[in-house]
């Protein structure tokens, strides 16, 4: 089932499957039922963290189910993913290990707001 959005979540949500995927590969073990729940569980992660942090989350909300099934059918990082624009890669930085840094988007020393070679071997094209 859907989660709606009426307002930008205020506390972190709970997120029991999403916080079993520390890398991409994770992902493979999860049943259909449960990467439904992964993927509004990431998206309520975004929702909560971008909230906080504040940027841009709209290109990211509409791949959400894209790079779950990308990360899902290829083996990332030896298989390389491009994003066109760099808000669409916070559901990447998300799931590539860098979730509990999604707080620092945007701020100095933080993750970077767009795809960053020097932060992630999971980031194959910088930009920014």
């Amino acid at each position: 089932m859907r989660l709606m959005f009426y307002t930008i979540p205020t506390e972190r949500p709970d997120t029991p499957l999403l916080d079993t995927v520390i890398v991409p590969s994770d992902l493979r073990r999860l049943s259909l039922a449960e990467l439904d729940q992964l993927v509004d569980e990431l998206r309520h992660f975004l929702l909560y963290t971008v909230g906080q942090t504040g940027g841009h989350f709209g290109a990211g909300l509409g791949v959400i189910e894209l790079t779950v099934a990308l990360h899902y059918c290829f083996d990332t990082p030896d298989d390389h993913l491009i994003w066109d624009v760099g808000h669409q890669t916070y559901p990447h930085k998300i799931l590539t290990g860098r979730r509990e840094q999604m707080g620092s988007l945007r701020r100095k020393d933080g993750l970077a707001p767009f795809p960053s070679r020097d932060e992630s071997p999971f980031d194959t094209f910088g930009v920014g």
